[in-house]
């Protein structure tokens, strides 16, 4: 593919006025690549000033570079074909989908799977072998079902949501359109629900609901439990990794992204367009306000306010958490000054 065609596809992604191009000499476009191994033919991308050095040393044909004129001179300098935006990242994103499309497979139901005669199926699916969809599931229009997924009673999919390899939909599980449900993910399972009694633990069954709105992706190998009672809530477009734990009754808002291996307890409620780094916790009923982001392994046990950056465990506003642990790298000396101190203050009363 031609430079200045890959100008004229991305420029219709965007707004006309925030991309430039020098296309140098148009040189062909076979592909894309990060730009510390990129080679010839292939475009890549430059996010700020701080990786100017990669300018002069990668192999790219092409890049992609913020509105910076001394990155396009440098790009320029080196016979480099370059366009600018004010989001070079975004535009990678999509220039990659000028490359690489995933996996559709024709619309057809393989032979193997087993599909009950009450199930509801929309046009143009795919479902593949060994499938399960149990008595009154809903599919709608446009879903990929890949080879063994389980389907259990009275589950509804919507349209061109795509259900990969080996996931399993509880009962009563509504999930949206253009929803992706990658392998080894459990969603609508029964949530961690148990009385204790003189004679031990009593099952409290998990009568609720799993909803995940529309946009929403769900990584491999997480869970996403339904409750007692009431539902268990997921908003449009959130963004889920993989291995990553939510309880019974959690309401998570919309646009958040949760990062894998995160988790949290029963009832927790996130606003929109939280971010969730990886190995962060939550415990039972706390809230998180719109915006806040909580970084890696951060363990949170209060509730956090919205715009709030937050770390450690128990976690602290990010700014005093990072003068608490320059405080703890210190701790040793401190130690050391303060036995000082008291044996001189011990000589003194003697």
């Amino acid at each position: 593919m031609l430079f200045s065609e890959i100008v004229n596809k991305l420029s219709d992604t965007i707004k006309a006025h925030s991309l430039t191009a020098n296309p140098g000499q148009d040189l062909d476009i076979m592909g894309v690549a990060a730009i510390d191994e990129a080679t010839g033919g292939t475009i890549s991308y430059v996010e700020g000033g701080k990786f100017a050095s990669l300018i002069n040393s990668t192999d790219a044909s092409a890049l992609i570079l913020p509105l910076d004129e001394k990155l396009h001179q440098q790009a320029t300098q080196r016979g480099i074909a370059w366009l600018a935006t004010p989001e070079p990242r975004l535009l990678f994103a999509q220039a990659i989908a000028l490359f690489y499309q995933p996996y559709q497979p024709t619309p057809e139901i393989h032979p193997s799977a087993v599909i009950h005669p009450t199930a509801k199926i929309g046009n143009d699916v795919y479902i593949g072998a060994h499938v399960v969809i149990s008595q009154g599931a809903e599919i709608g229009s446009g879903v990929i079902i890949h080879p063994n997924v389980v389907i259990y009673p009275e589950v509804k999919i919507g349209d061109r949501t795509t259900l990969h390899a080996n996931c399993t939909i509880h009962e009563r599980t509504q999930i949206g359109a253009d929803c992706m449900i990658h392998s080894g993910a459990v969603i609508g399972s029964e949530g961690f629900g148990f009385v204790p009694t003189r004679t031990g633990w009593l099952k409290m069954e998990q009568s609720g609901y799993t909803v995940l709105e529309d946009g929403v992706e769900i990584g491999c190998n997480s869970a996403v439990d339904r409750p007692a009672v009431g539902e268990t809530r997921i908003g449009q477009n959130t963004k889920i990794d993989n291995l990553v734990q939510i309880g019974h009754g959690c309401q998570i808002g919309s646009g958040c992204a949760i990062a894998g291996q995160a988790g949290m307890a029963g009832g927790v409620k996130v606003g929109n367009r939280v971010i969730l780094a990886g190995q962060s916790g939550i415990a039972n009923q706390v809230k998180i306000g719109d915006g806040a982001i909580a970084s890696a392994q951060a363990g949170i046990h209060s509730n956090v306010a919205p715009g709030e950056i937050v770390s450690g465990s128990p976690a602290l506003p990010h700014k005093l958490y990072l003068k608490v642990s320059a405080v703890y790298s210190r701790l040793p000396d401190i130690y050391q000054s303060l036995k000082q101190l008291q044996r001189q203050l011990g000589q003194k009363s003697d």
